[in-house]
């Protein structure tokens, strides 16, 4: 009998909430995280938010320095 492994796997729609629910606590606009990440257009921003892509790992370590939070406390992992 095969044992079935439970993989973690991050959700992106309450991590895209997380990553909202800390830009407007830190009183970042949109416009203002585009500039910060030198990004050409917000959409990488509303992307994040929405859930249709997840930053990158070197993101995810900005995020949690201009956040001042652990990356544990920004991204949302459910156990499959």
């Amino acid at each position: 009998m095969v044992k079935r492994y439970a993989y973690p796997v991050i959700d992106t729609k309450a991590t895209g909430a997380n990553i909202k629910r800390l830009r407007e606590y830190a009183g970042l606009s949109v416009k203002e995280m585009q500039y910060l990440f030198d990004f050409e257009s917000p959409q990488a921003v509303y992307k994040w938010q929405w859930g249709e892509t997840l930053p990158t790992v070197d993101e995810f370590v900005v995020l949690a320095k201009m956040f001042d939070t652990p990356i544990e406390k920004i991204i949302v992992v459910n156990i499959e």
